[in-house]
């Protein structure tokens, strides 16, 4: 409930989880100021568009949201990766009369913005202007994404994430918690884990000693693993660069306090390819790896997102690429065609590779890997598994294993079991699998 007079502003957020992150920081906070949020632009006094800069395509439809949102309100703010330097100079090119622009993480600049072309005298109302103790959030009530540090130490040739965020930004542990346990208090059945690099949390503080509940924690990755594996409540990890300390994680995959399950951005299986991408890890040592864990944890499954078309990626690199995820055997991953975004130190590189040849070898790497997917779940039918709900329709419910990290895998099929409510927990044998998806009873 919030008041009448209270002013409204719309809010539109594109892009990855870490930006979702930062809409929910800027809209918890317009809620705190008294501000409602509205899904409309008729009645909205600004429209915020947080937008995304990673590659040509996701500018391609920040662009086209920030013309619909001119469009339809007519009064827009822009905040979010494209928001600095020359993709900034963009937007006022295609836009220019969006009222103001504020660069990745900007909290308090977007806010400043927001109070100056809406400004209001009206205080909030404890009792009307109720905002939930974990603050807003823009994912389903029972899991939410936890980040735990800001940008990244790496200049990898095809990213220009620290141009954008700058360099790795450690959250104290103690923090952390606290926000951890306010979810966990507030229903959340699933955290998150997510940063440009989760594997270097805690590198920036030199891993030093924080407090939660009195107790000492040191700001490294394991640390924040174990002791958020103390909720008894499911922990997934993104964004993990496979540094030789991961190692330590998997036995607490394999004892059941972490989900067995890594989100690590591999982006090629050459390594001549990664050299000139200057990515931290050699694929020959990532495979050696590999094998230790799934032999200390059965049940681990991999995600990953690669590559094609790097400038100067030859065929035989790219024969590597597809005998490393057969190898590797990849359970979920995504692909890339190599696009040329503005800044990316790649673009300098000799040898671009054809647009024709990208697409074909796109093509080629989807088709290996969706065989690759297939096959491995066909072989989990008869178990038994763990299944989050997250939706329930007229015809069944629709949840997630351990292997299915929210809208980026796939998904578990209920057929028929309507009684259940989303943030249940269930147990049920695989009946029959896809590509991508399970069913089970």
């Amino acid at each position: 409930m919030t008041s009448a007079s209270a002013p409204k502003v719309g809010f539109i957020s594109l892009g990855c989880p870490k930006a979702l992150v930062d809409s929910e920081r800027i809209l918890t906070q317009l809620r705190l100021d008294g501000y409602e949020v509205t899904p409309q632009y008729d009645d909205a006094g600004v429209v915020i568009v947080n937008t995304c800069g990673f590659i040509d395509s996701a500018k391609a439809e920040s662009l086209e949201a920030i013309g619909e949102a001119l469009a339809e309100n007519g009064r827009v703010l822009v905040t979010g990766c494209m928001g600095k330097g020359a993709d900034a100079e963009r937007i006022l090119e295609a836009h220019p009369k969006v009222l103001g622009i504020s660069g990745p993480a900007a909290y308090e600049e977007v806010l400043s913005e927001v109070r100056r072309v809406l400004p209001h005298t009206r205080q909030p109302n404890p009792l009307i202007d109720l905002v939930p103790a974990q603050g807003v959030k823009l994912t389903p009530r029972h899991y939410a994404y936890l980040k735990i540090s800001e940008g990244c130490n790496h200049r990898c040739r095809f990213c220009i994430i620290p141009s954008m965020r700058g360099d790795l930004v450690s959250r104290p542990i103690g923090d952390i918690m606290q926000e951890a346990e306010g979810l966990v208090r507030a229903g959340v059945r699933e955290l998150l884990v997510i940063s440009q690099d989760t594997s270097a949390y805690g590198l920036d503080l030199k891993y030093r000693t924080d407090f939660w509940q009195g107790r000492p924690l040191k700001s490294n990755l394991q640390t924040l693993a174990e002791t958020l594996a103390e909720f008894g409540i499911w922990v997934r990890l993104h964004y993990v660069y496979p540094y030789p300390h991961v190692d330590n994680l998997i036995p607490l995959m394999a004892e059941g306090k972490l989900l067995p399950y890594l989100d690590i951005p591999l982006q090629h299986g050459s390594p001549s390819v990664l050299a000139r991408m200057k990515r931290p890890a050699a694929a020959e040592k990532t495979l050696d790896r590999i094998k230790r864990w799934r032999d200390l944890c059965p049940d681990l499954t991999l995600r990953s997102t690669f590559i094609v078309g790097f400038p100067g990626e030859t065929e035989a690199e790219f024969e590597e690429l597809l005998e490393f995820i057969e190898v590797a055997e990849i359970d979920r991953a995504g692909c890339f065609k190599y696009s040329p975004v503005e800044g990316a130190a790649a673009n300098e590189l000799p040898n671009p590779v054809p647009e024709d040849v990208k697409e074909a070898r796109w093509q080629t790497f989807m088709a290996a890997q969706q065989a690759i997917s297939a096959d491995k779940l066909q072989r989990k039918i008869g178990s038994t598994i763990d299944v989050l709900i997250d939706e329930v329709t007229p015809e069944g419910a629709i949840g997630r294993s351990s292997a299915d990290a929210p809208e980026i895998d796939g998904v578990v099929h209920l057929p028929g079991a309507v009684e259940l409510m989303p943030g249940d927990f269930v147990q049920g044998e695989v009946t029959a699998a896809d590509a991508y998806d399970l069913w089970i009873e």
